[in-house]
This record gives structure tokens, C-alpha cells and sequence, in this order.
């Protein structure tokens, strides 16, 4: 059985740091792209980082670019999230996610495997 686990979430002052980690068990995900996303409360989920399964390509759209990092663990089957200048408006459960493939998706269809999402909560 597969299971994505999330942890490193938390409470944090604007402009702080946070690091998410995401462990996976059930089947290897080193090949596979990895995905995090987020969403708030009354919002869709939306993709915050995505590292691909070949050469550890990352993407990140424009709301987070420059702020977080995703890389892949030292732990087999880790991928790490790590959060920079947070603002109020990252406040958000966060979920890790795998794909069967190797690139990189946006959308969340695409991704089969979820982890149960880590509450991060950045204040003013």
C-alpha cells in the first residue's frame, strides 16, 4: 500500500522559514515526478512545486518562485519542500503528491498518490 507522509509544518512569522518533507513507502518514487501543493480554506488546491523523475528538474509557478525549493531527500523516496520569505497569504494545508510518470504536471488529476496534508500557518 502506498502512503505519502508529510511533516514540518507549523506555526511561523511572515518572512520566516518552514521545511516540508514528504516520506513515501509502498513502491519506489525516485523515477517519478513529485509534486506539492496547497490549499487554503474557501480556495482550490493549487500547485505550488513539482520536481521531475529524470534529472531533477523543479518548476514552480509564479506566486512561490524564488521563495521555495523542492529537492529530492538524502532519504530514498524523500522529496523536501523548503519555504522562504513566508507570507500570510502560504497559510495553507500542504500536500505532497506523486505521479506514476516522470515529468513534472500542474494539475492535481494527475497525481494518484497524496499525502493526508500539513497545516502551515505564516502570521502578520
Amino acid at each position: 500500500q502506498v502512503q505519502l507522509v508529510e511533516s514540518g509544518g507549523g506555526l511561523v512569522q511572515a518572512g520566516g522559514s518552514l521545511r516540508l518533507s514528504c516520506a513515501a513507502s509502498g513502491r519506489t518514487f525516485s523515477s517519478s515526478a513529485m509534486g506539492w501543493f496547497r490549499q487554503a480554506p474557501g480556495k482550490e488546491r493549487e500547485f505550488v512545486g513539482g520536481i521531475s523523475g529524470t534529472n531533477a528538474t523543479t518548476y514552480y509557478p509564479d506566486a512561490v518562485k524564488g521563495r521555495f525549493t523542492m529537492s529530492r531527500g538524502s532519504a530514498e523516496n524523500t522529496v523536501i519542500l523548503q519555504m522562504t520569505n513566508l507570507k500570510p497569504e502560504d497559510t495553507a494545508v500542504y500536500y505532497c503528491a506523486a505521479r506514476i510518470y516522470r515529468g513534472i504536471a500542474f494539475g492535481e488529476n494527475a497525481y494518484p498518490y497524496w499525502g493526508q496534508g500539513t497545516q502551515v500557518t505564516v502570521l502578520s
